[in-house]
């Protein structure tokens, strides 16, 4: 009987307030909503650098003029009508978590608005061509639109702005990676610090959700399609330590180099030069973008998604040339200070890195390093290892590089942490510095005297 008047209990408790099924209603449909925004985002944006892909097939030399127009008219508007839009979009969401950011300051980092500015201005950047990726704007985006959901939820109920704020960030890294579990440990590793314990099951529901429309209608593909690693054997315990060693190193230095120019004192002419006319600046950075690009022929241009695809099917590579030219376009893009992510430049970076090694070290099975190489960058420069492992988990064929990649994350991170501190991390504390500053207390005449 006991056992049958709990089951009655725990059933009306769970069906009768109609308030709690309004709420997990209105969060599903806003998780459906902030999936949708991410894949049109996908789509507008292919779209977008298919037209640059076929301006610079039909005049080569377009991009010198085009690439640092856009350039400087991105970051103009940016800094007049979206300053909340600048960057990868991860560290506003961050800015937005922090206990010191009041519900009536978080539209300072994430809104509608910046969302759609987000978009819109993201997409310009690869129609210029400049080395960028979606995923961190993606972040925003869907945190923007599940951020939204709060003027619908019953004022007094369970769900707060911090949930839907890391719910909406994890599934922008979900949606636009097709990866419901790498959205939820971004969830765990980047954003949630005060997990909701009562609520976190349905806000990963609304994670998972997101992931799924973005598989379900882009299907279940990845950036570089899918990487058939083989070779895994004891043989692969030194190269894979070096490639290891080697993207824990380039990760770091990337990261520092990107916190040294966006928020590091101006002691160069250069970054001098980028706080007295930005606009200019962000010209010039599109201009050397544009130069490196035609340079590569054209690979470094985007996400470099078709020259990766094409180093992992065995294409001819020199070393060293991609590795360094992605590496110095994808800074200058970030430098220039326009809205751009960098996780797909960086797994980029990490396959030409690992290829280069398998080169180098005339290791015959260079898929396997390449994809080391992709978690290790990526890992090393976002200090995000088990996300970074999740996302290049789901591009390799089978599981039999499962413990390497895990491996090879954690080690690169920790050779990451020696060079850096955590990237989005400072980069959100800067952000911080746009709150509003409360007025000094005006000093009475005592202590005037």
């Amino acid at each position: 009987m006991k056992s049958r008047h709990d089951i009655r209990h725990a059933f009306r408790n769970e069906f009768s307030d109609w308030r709690v099924w309004r709420a997990r209603s209105v969060v599903v449909a806003f998780a459906a909503l902030a999936g949708l925004a991410v894949v049109g985002f996908t789509a507008v944006s292919e779209y977008a650098f298919d037209r640059f892909a076929g301006l610079y097939a039909r005049w080569w030399w377009s991009p010198l003029l085009w690439t640092p127009l856009c350039t400087a008219a991105i970051v103009w508007l940016t800094r007049r009508y979206a300053p909340g839009a600048a960057g990868s979009g991860i560290p506003q969401v961050m800015a937005a978590l922090e206990p010191v950011t009041a519900p009536a300051q978080q539209g300072l980092f994430v809104s509608l608005k910046l969302s759609a500015a987000k978009v819109l201005l993201t997409t310009w950047g690869l129609a210029a061509g400049l080395s960028l990726g979606r995923e961190g704007p993606s972040v925003q985006v869907a945190a923007g639109v599940m951020l939204a959901a709060r003027r619908w939820l019953p004022e007094r109920g369970s769900i707060s702005a911090h949930g839907l704020l890391v719910a909406g960030g994890a599934a922008g890294i979900a949606a636009a990676f097709n990866t419901p579990l790498g959205g939820i440990m971004f969830a765990i590793e980047e954003l949630s610090r005060t997990p909701e314990q009562r609520r976190s099951g349905l806000l990963m529901a609304a994670i998972v959700l997101a992931g799924l429309i973005g598989v379900s209608i882009n299907g279940n593909g990845t950036y570089f399609g899918l990487i058939r690693a083989t070779g895994i054997d004891a043989g692969l315990i030194v190269p894979g330590l070096i490639v290891a060693l080697a993207s824990g190193l380039a990760g770091g230095l990337f990261s520092r180099l990107l916190l040294a120019s966006l928020i590091g004192p101006p002691r160069d002419w250069f970054s001098r030069a980028r706080l007295r006319a930005p606009v200019l600046f962000a010209a010039g950075c599109g201009l050397a973008v544009a130069a490196i690009g035609i340079y590569s022929g054209g690979a470094v241009f985007g996400s470099s998604s078709e020259h990766t695809r094409a180093m992992l099917a065995g294409a001819e590579h020199t070393p060293g040339i991609f590795f360094f030219l992605k590496f110095l376009a994808t800074w200058l893009t970030a430098w220039a200070g326009v809205p751009a992510g960098i996780f797909a430049p960086s797994l980029a970076i990490g396959a030409a890195l690992g290829n280069d090694l398998a080169l180098l070290l005339n290791y015959p099975h260079a898929s396997a390093l390449m994809a080391l190489g992709m978690v290790g960058f990526l890992a090393a420069a976002t200090q995000a290892p088990l996300t970074s492992f999740i996302i290049v988990m789901e591009m390799v064929d089978g599981h039999a590089m499962v413990l390497s990649l895990m491996a090879c994350a954690m080690v690169a991170r920790t050779v990451s942490r020696v060079l850096s501190p955590p990237l989005y991390a400072q980069l959100a504390q800067t952000q911080l510095m746009r709150l509003p500053q409360a007025p000094l207390p005006k000093e009475s005449g005592a202590n005037k005297l």
